[in-house]
């Protein structure tokens, strides 16, 4: 599932755009010294049930991975108030997630109090070092979700360790709940790589709904959307998808409601003519799109946007959370059933029978490590030594059409493909292939099968 932590995590537009890159547009960090801990002026005493986890005296300034949604915001007021004045930094990243305004996420966070406000472009990072592995992976979890979500939190966690220490932070708050697999993945990250560093998640600590954080924000000046209390959707994007939770989603009786698509178009909306799309590979990177050599990024973002016009990546998904929930999410996925698709025929297609087989097998178990938030397992290391060597024969280009929400693949070419048209044609025989060795073939091919279905049926009383 693409777990958007939960509806108290993510704003309506964006979710925490925690991630980001050591280069790009972000305002200067300044490293200065934490003030000095006042034991008298915390507020709030709670049982750590985790090493990572902070005391009230452990805290002096705070990262904040800061989205500039309600649940963020009133986080940033929140931290300042219930421990005594800490000094919080905030943390926004770009993923590619559409339509942000980084100047005015920044430009709230210091009007509420954020002692520094940083934005950092982690897109050409997230999609050379996380999306391309998952490519390589085929990577779906429960068979539709592609791990956006789950992608991009081990790099947001590890960008905030670089600015907590680069700024002088001794805590990381991030905005997931106590139901969702992102605290999880954040918070393994940090405690593998910074064990020095303590967390704090406000939105399990506070006894807040949302009817009471909207009063909070209203009370110390921060904007609700639109004024209005009702429940937005959880929102999390970036680019290689979009999730949505909350409102009628859990219910299962309830088929979607049109508003909730707002990045693909409904395939009944779609345009009436099919569109070719070719996707081309280079040992296993996707470089170009019909014809026209891309950068990642680039053409992820410009397989999204023919993807969402024909309606493409639709996902409506039943799923199991690793802290034991099942729940329902809404994906809007249209690069990645784009490029999943066409890299998976490239691969089927240059690979031998047991490659196939077997890597199917790694493909999962990759997907679900990611998903379980254990990003920094070794396995999953070893299992990219894996497909690194596959990704070697994935060259070659993958044509596509796409029509009204389905994406079926019409075209197949490479240099390495397992594949020799005048031996699969029925109208030729001999040379490597005889069909006259074929009854022999049979016969010892089908002997273990044979031998024991005559011994059961002997058995059984019936032979």
């Amino acid at each position: 599932m693409s777990d958007p932590a939960d509806a108290a995590d993510k704003p309506a537009a964006n979710t925490e755009p925690l991630s980001g890159a050591d280069s790009g547009a972000h305002t200067e960090a300044h490293t200065i010294p934490a003030p000095p801990i006042d034991p008298d002026r915390r507020t709030i005493a709670r049982a750590t049930t985790a090493s990572y986890e902070a005391a009230p005296e452990d805290v002096s300034r705070v990262l904040l991975l800061y989205s500039g949604g309600l649940d963020t915001s009133v986080m940033l007021k929140w931290i300042q108030e219930e421990y005594g004045g800490a000094e919080v930094v905030t943390l926004t990243v770009n993923l590619g997630q559409p339509g942000e305004e980084y100047d005015v996420v920044t430009g709230k966070a210091r009007q509420f109090g954020a002692v520094a406000a940083h934005v950092i472009d982690a897109r050409e990072q997230f999609a050379h070092d996380f999306v391309l592995p998952a490519i390589n992976a085929n990577a779906l979890y429960g068979g539709g979700y592609p791990l956006f979500t789950a992608l991009g939190r081990p790099l947001i966690a590890k960008l905030a360790v670089e600015w907590a220490r680069r700024s002088g932070c001794d805590t990381i708050a991030h905005g997931c709940t106590g139901k969702g697999n992102d605290q999880v993945r954040i918070e393994a990250t940090v405690a593998t790589l910074a064990p020095e560093l303590k967390i704090i998640a406000p939105v399990r600590s506070w006894a807040m709904g949302r009817d009471q954080e909207i009063e909070y924000a209203r009370m110390h000046g921060i904007p609700v959307r639109g004024g209005s209390e009702a429940a937005p959707y959880s929102i999390d994007d970036n680019l290689w998808g979009r999730s949505s939770e909350g409102r009628w989603i859990e219910d299962l009786a309830h088929a979607p409601e049109d508003d909730v698509f707002q990045l693909v178009t409904l395939p009944e909306d779609a345009p009436d003519d099919p569109e070719m799309v070719t996707v081309e590979f280079e040992a296993g990177v996707p470089v170009a799109l019909d014809g026209e050599r891309l950068g990642l990024v680039e053409l992820l973002e410009r397989a999204g946007k023919v993807g969402a016009r024909h309606g493409v990546g639709i996902v409506d998904q039943l799923e199991d959370r690793i802290v034991g929930l099942k729940v329902r999410d809404i994906y809007e996925v249209p690069a990645a059933a784009i490029v999943l698709t066409a890299h998976q025929e490239l691969e089927r297609l240059v690979s031998t029978i047991h490659q196939n087989q077997f890597k199917a097998q790694l493909d999962r178990q990759w997907a679900y490590l990611v998903y379980a938030g254990l990003w920094w397992e070794p396995l999953r290391s070893d299992l990219d030594a894996y497909m690194r060597s596959v990704a070697a024969q994935v060259t070659g280009a993958i044509g596509l059409k796409l029509y009204k929400g389905s994406v079926r693949v019409v075209t197949r070419t490479s240099p390495h493909a397992v594949y020799d048209q005048a031996l699969a044609s029925f109208a030729e025989s001999g040379g490597l292939f005889s069909q006259t060795a074929s009854p022999g073939f049979i016969e010892l091919w089908s002997l273990q099968s044979r031998m024991a279905w005559r011994l059961r049926e002997r058995e059984s009383g019936r032979g």
